[in-house]
């Protein structure tokens, strides 16, 4: 059964069809004036690739063709300018500057090389056999670069040299003597962390012995998934002997003191008095006599308070021992309550005493809770301050 649409829904198709082609319209217009922008502004790169795009949907566009043509004789004048320049530089980075200026030379040619119907008329040229000639020797200057960083023998020649091998091989991908190169580069120049085992003076707690070991792998995870510098590596003691990793930099914790308080008790005492009604005569229905008496009721409050502290010193040395760096982080913990006590009249107390009287007699975590709490504490201002400290290496 065929239903014949209504003069609603053919108005409504038409209105559709017209914004699909208006949207169209636009962005034919848009790009072609782009590309013309472009040249105009003397952006010819882009607008050689501009104005290829759009001869791929329309390759008669004789405007168009005309933007193309200018402006790829144009760029490519640039680029040979630019060539030339680079040739009579004494700069060894010449020949990599030679080839950024072949690969987009290159560059152009691809974007055109996809109109068919463009490509006789342009003719550009084939640059390929330049672009490989000058990556070679790009990437040759930046390994030579490199190994003669690295008979500085320093690691901050390491470093540079790393990175010129880094640039080798993003322009000779999969070279193995590269790799090579680039591997002994970071062997010199990475700086290995070992993190010490934590220790204590002259403190005892229960709580201190079962997070002994969980302290320093905690502070290792974290300095490694935190790590922003690439030259430098942590390991844990254990770690470091098991593999003969050399250890540049050694770096200690020490729990200098924790102090725990006694729990504190501060008590106030005070009186507090109401009138209650206590008695209702009824005479006759509209009058009644009340009596009322004052109730009396004495209230004890205590606030019970206790104060820690712990203290952890960190140093880092080098593999001489020598002292390179140091902080002391402090770890607090207060803790408090309150309660009541009363004798006398329950009627006399207000609705905060009645709240203050419910609750119950409290005391504080045990010791080695509160050692827990302290060393959370030491440990993630002392994490941060690690990581800052190799992360500025």
């Amino acid at each position: 059964m065929n239903v014949k649409p209504t003069n609603e829904q053919e108005v409504y198709m038409k209105l559709k069809l017209y914004s699909i082609y208006l949207i169209a319209l636009t962005v034919v217009l848009f790009s072609c004036k782009s590309a013309k922008k472009m040249y105009e502004k003397g952006n010819y790169d882009q607008a050689v690739e501009l104005a290829a795009k759009k001869l791929q949907k329309k390759p008669n566009d004789g405007e168009t063709i005309d933007v193309l043509q200018n402006a790829y004789r144009f760029a490519v004048n640039d680029h040979e300018n630019r060539i030339r320049n680079n040739a009579a530089s004494n700069n060894d980075l010449k020949w990599e500057w030679t080839y950024s200026e072949y690969l987009s030379l290159q560059r152009l040619h691809d974007a055109i090389y996809r109109v068919p119907s463009v490509y006789d008329i342009v003719k550009p040229t084939d640059y390929s056999s330049y672009v490989t000639t000058y990556q070679e020797e790009a990437a040759k200057t930046r390994f030579d670069r490199g190994v003669v960083l690295m008979e500085n023998n320093t690691k901050n020649s390491y470093k540079q040299a790393y990175f010129e091998f880094q640039k080798s091989l993003s322009l000779k991908p999969g070279d193995l003597s590269v790799k090579e190169k680039m591997e002994q580069a970071y062997a010199g120049a990475v700086t290995n962390v070992v993190v010490l085992p934590l220790t204590q003076f002259g403190y005892q707690y229960s709580a201190y012995n079962a997070s002994y070991h969980n302290f320093e792998s905690d502070v290792l995870r974290y300095l490694s998934n935190s790590n922003g510098n690439v030259f430098v590596r942590y390991y844990s003691a254990s770690e470091a002997n098991s593999y003969n990793i050399r250890a540049d930099q050694v770096v200690e914790m020490r729990f200098r003191n924790v102090d725990i308080d006694r729990y504190r008790d501060q008590r106030d005492t005070r009186e507090v008095s109401k009138q209650v009604l206590v008695k209702e005569t009824v005479i006759r229905p509209d009058s009644i006599v009340k009596e009322y008496a004052t109730v009396k009721a004495k209230i004890t409050t205590i606030k019970r308070t206790q104060s820690a502290n712990g203290l952890l010193q960190v140093t880092v040395r080098d593999q001489r021992a020598q002292y390179l760096w140091s902080d002391t982080y402090h770890g607090d913990y207060n803790w408090s309550t309150e309660f009541s006590t009363y004798t006398g009249d329950a009627r006399a107390l207000s609705d905060n005493d009645k709240a203050l009287v419910s609750r119950k007699e409290d005391f504080p975590p045990n010791e080695d809770d509160i050692l827990r709490i302290i060393m959370n504490e030491v440990k993630n201002k002392a994490e941060c301050g690690i990581k800052d400290y190799f992360n500025r290496q």
